[in-house]
């Protein structure tokens, strides 16, 4: 499955390539989608007593007056209400002309109980909010509680951003062609399209990759080719050492969490790197997890040249303020000739650079440097990305990516509809994310999940999309009852059928 993601712009460019290669014109590509939409209408609403089909006087209007007349041809009773006339010459003009139902104009749109609407007003291009008829519509449909068939996006929902732009339908399934826009994973726009359904009008991979689209729907197929499974002959060392620092004797619970979830992950050996104070509290709650005590950067040193950890943790439960600061810098000066692979920065790790971003970002950048991931939630990304935060202009996408090139680092941007985002441009949206994660210390274990793959040998980006999505479709299966402490077991029947899908 292809899971690459298209901005407008690269959807219009997809487009323009399909129909200069040939064998299809722009008409047969509207007529491939109208007929996908239809096939889908009719298969799922077979009853709908009536369906308005409301059109626009672009291509996706074009796209509506194909299915108005595919689904009156089909027996349906149909009304079709028209926003505008499409332009002269067009595809959607021509597409108009061959739909000899009454068109009525948007304005007057009225429906009854039990229809259908098919919302073809204006698909993934648009850029300023809904207004007018096309506001109206809305409103109808939403106080009716209408079922709505969107054609590429419910009219409303920006496909860049997934911002809704003033209002917007709220559809109970989305039929969009070739790949689907980042609009369809982004919140709100997410939660506005239903059900999305990918159909195939025939624009051919090769199209796709002439296009060379670097944002993809983070699904397993992205990762999975260099996913980590241990040879007949690995031993603890060859599977990756991972260490995760540890706060002080009232705050250990959480990089033990992440020491967990490293070990569950697969990583061969993990280490606590416990303050001399806290040395008492994590031996009473550790057994297959080793324990070493780190006060000093000095300390950080020794590690290395004596156990030569692939993948560190730093900030679960770990304090703010100067230490954070100098054990990351110090884990940064290392090289990956050291067998150091990357840190994996979360939590009061962030927020320790909040007055000093510019010293971890040259830190991460430097020649040989292992990889630096950062894990920030909305408010730590706020905190050492101010200005990109505040950029309302920016989808969380763009955010990200902003972020990751500014920072030198792999930026996972957490939520429900995560970020992940690498400095040279390539971005994933996860999808699966589950409301049940939203737990305390449900971080701490992703960070742990990350490093941990990171240890065994995953590159950055990769490590960083694989947890994403193991995490959440962890949560995802658990459901209600969820907490932090479920989840390093709970992750266990995910990594099963991922390492059986690569094995055979």
């Amino acid at each position: 499955m292809r899971n690459e993601l298209l901005s407008p712009a690269e959807m219009a460019e997809a487009d323009r390539l399909a129909i200069a290669a040939g064998p299809l014109d722009g008409d047969r590509l509207m007529q491939r989608a109208g007929e996908a939409v239809a096939a889908v209408v009719l298969a799922r609403y077979p009853d709908a007593k009536r369906v308005h089909v409301l059109c626009g006087p672009g291509n996706n209007g074009g796209d509506g007056y194909v299915v108005a007349r595919l689904l009156a041809e089909a027996g349906l009773d149909v009304a079709l209400w028209a926003s505008g006339k499409p332009r002269a010459g067009s595809d959607a003009a021509l597409a108009a002309a061959d739909c000899m139902l009454e068109r009525r104009p948007l304005s007057a749109f009225t429906a009854q109980a039990g229809s259908l609407v098919v919302d073809a007003i204006y698909g993934a291009g648009l850029s300023k909010p809904l207004t007018g008829e096309a506001e109206g519509a809305v409103g109808i449909a939403t106080e009716m509680n209408l079922p709505v068939v969107a054609i590429d996006l419910p009219s409303g929902v920006s496909g860049e951003s997934g911002g809704v732009l003033g209002c917007a339908f709220r559809a109970a399934l989305t039929v969009t062609f070739a790949r689907k826009k980042p609009g369809h994973l982004l919140l709100p726009g997410r939660e506005r399209c239903g059900e999305v359904v990918l159909a195939d009008i025939g624009i051919r991979d090769e199209i796709i990759d002439k296009v060379a689209p670097r944002a993809f729907e983070n699904l397993p197929g992205l990762w999975i080719a260099s996913y980590p499974t241990p040879a007949v002959d690995t031993h603890k060392y060859k599977r990756g050492h991972t260490s995760v620092f540890s706060g002080g004797p009232s705050a250990t619970g959480a990089a033990r969490l992440s020491a967990l979830a490293a070990a569950r992950s697969g990583a061969g050996a993990v280490t606590v790197l416990s303050p001399a104070n806290a040395m008492q509290v994590n031996a009473a709650h550790l057994t297959s997890i080793m324990l070493r005590k780190v006060d000093a950067v000095e300390d950080v040193h020794d590690l290395v040249s004596d156990r030569r950890p692939s993948a560190f943790v730093l900030g679960p439960g770990f304090g703010i303020g100067d230490k954070a600061r100098d054990f990351t810098l110090a884990v940064l000066a290392k090289n990956r000739q050291d067998g150091v692979e990357g840190l994996v920065l979360d939590a009061d790790g962030i927020t320790s650079f909040r007055d000093t971003a510019s010293t971890l970002f040259e830190a991460a950048g430097r020649p040989g440097a292992p990889a630096l991931i950062m894990t920030p939630h909305e408010g730590e990304f706020g905190r050492l990305f101010a200005d990109i935060a505040a950029d309302k202009a920016l989808s969380k996408l763009a955010k990200a990516r902003e972020a990751a090139q500014r920072a030198n680092a792999v930026i996972v941007y957490k939520g429900a509809d995560s970020v992940i985002a690498a400095p040279d441009g390539r971005a994933a949206i996860n999808s699966n994310g589950a409301p049940w994660l939203a737990t305390a210390g449900s971080g701490d274990v992703l960070a742990g999940l990350i490093a941990g793959l990171l240890a065994q040998g995953m590159q950055a980006f990769e490590a960083a999309c694989a947890g994403v999505w193991i995490h959440a479709e962890a949560g995802s299966r658990f459901g209600p009852g969820l907490i932090a402490e479920d989840l390093p077991l709970a992750v266990v029947p995910v990594l099963r059928e991922l390492t059986q899908s690569t094995v055979r």
